[in-house]
């Protein structure tokens, strides 16, 4: 048998792996807008001293739910963005060493979450929800959450673009061996991946998203 058949008959059975990198996003976050949903959470909370305050505290806890509402439609985000979640309530006691009470605290803890693709308007409004601070209210402005939406999308490019790329390897290595490449003999698409720009861990704290697809391609390859 010739090294030169044997040569060809290893070509015939290799697999190209091509591992393809497409970034949804080259130089701006506004152009990745469009892939994405944003969630994004606040949280606001009344405290008293005594249980008698309770009814004060709720009452007090329902203005500044319509404060952060009236600012969050005002700025541009409808209703149905918007999502209002049910009152918590605990109490604290404080004790000193001898284990006495010294203090009791009551407490209201409300949250409204934003859940739109409204990407850049998020940016600005959080900025203005915590001027509200300065009005009294006692807010945890919670970073966003950024959900990649489309990627059924961009799936067809990205698999043309494997496609594309396999082909190109597979040329170079059969030009190497004095081989030409034919048709594709059998191909397997892998699972995508998503993660945020430039990061090994993690999904939802930029804008920005890589999106991963690795494919395994075998070509016919003629002498």
């Amino acid at each position: 048998m010739s090294s030169r058949f044997v040569w060809l008959l290893l070509l015939l059975l290799v697999h190209l792996f091509v591992y393809i990198l497409l970034h949804v996003v080259v130089g701006s976050p506004v152009l990745a807008e469009k892939f994405v949903d944003v969630v994004w959470s606040i949280l606001y909370s009344v405290t008293g001293k005594s249980r008698d305050d309770i009814p004060a505290l709720y009452e007090k806890s329902e203005r500044q739910q319509k404060m952060i509402i009236e600012l969050l439609e005002t700025n541009g985000f409808e209703a149905d963005e918007i999502e209002i979640g049910v009152l918590d309530y605990k109490h604290y006691e404080y004790r000193d060493e001898d284990q006495n009470i010294v203090d009791h605290k009551h407490s209201l803890r409300g949250s409204i979450s934003v859940e739109t693709d409204k990407v850049r308007r998020v940016s600005e409004v959080r900025a203005k929800i915590n001027k509200l601070i300065a009005r009294g209210i006692e807010i945890e402005n919670r970073p966003p959450s950024y959900r990649f939406t489309s990627l059924n999308e961009i799936k067809p490019e990205m698999l043309r673009e494997a496609t594309r790329n396999a082909r190109i390897a597979a040329n170079e290595f059969a030009e190497n061996a004095g081989v030409t490449v034919g048709g594709i003999r059998y191909a397997r698409q892998g699972n995508f991946s998503v993660r945020d720009a430039g990061a090994v861990y993690g999904n939802n704290t930029k804008v920005e998203k890589d999106v991963r697809v690795v494919t395994n391609v075998t070509f016919m390859l003629t002498d």
